[in-house]
């Protein structure tokens, strides 16, 4: 049941992910969606990080999915957002996007290549030669598409466009 709520909210947070990156693009065109948009982007990507960090304990604690070696590395960068990003919002301070923003690409970057060796079957022998869990390995799969992986890398684009999107506000202002 968790699981599928999780990858619920993948699916929308894919959903969001492309209309932030429609308003960056077209905000000449749409400001008011940009501007709205732009108003929630601190509260989303806050939420984003911190349903990351505690779905990423979910399934590790409580479900038992043991992590592999580039889970790990992701969660490295991701857990750490929750608590920026929560300081950040509280104290209401845009400074923490500057100290964000390249965490978040390097993590963003790890699961890309996590995403690429899940999808493409490669064999990795990052995760072979130093971990006990292959990070090939599959735990889930809902809606034909959606895996842990998957569901870090939506995680780290989402709270970056959200970042780049609060940037564009601060900006104008």
């Amino acid at each position: 049941m968790v699981i599928k709520f999780l990858a619920t909210l993948v699916i929308a947070a894919q959903a969001v992910s492309a209309i932030i990156l429609v308003s960056l693009v077209f905000r000449g065109k749409l400001p008011r969606l940009h501007g709205f948009l732009a108003h929630l982007s601190l509260p989303l990507a806050f939420a984003t990080a911190l349903v990351a960090t505690l779905g990423s304990l979910y399934l590790s604690e409580i479900a038992g999915f043991k992590p592999c070696d580039l889970c790990w590395f992701q969660r490295i960068f991701m857990y750490p957002q929750a608590i920026l990003l929560g300081l950040a919002l509280l104290r209401r301070e845009m400074v923490v996007i500057c100290y964000s923003l390249p965490l978040l690409f390097i993590g963003l970057a790890i699961s890309l290549y996590h995403n690429y060796i899940v999808y493409q079957a490669v064999t990795a022998t990052f995760c072979s030669a130093i971990g006990e869990i292959s990070c090939t390995q599959q735990y889930i799969v809902e809606y034909g598409y959606v895996t842990i992986p998957l569901m870090s890398l939506t995680a780290f684009l989402l709270v970056i466009l959200s970042l780049l999107l609060a940037k564009s506000r601060q900006a104008q202002e």
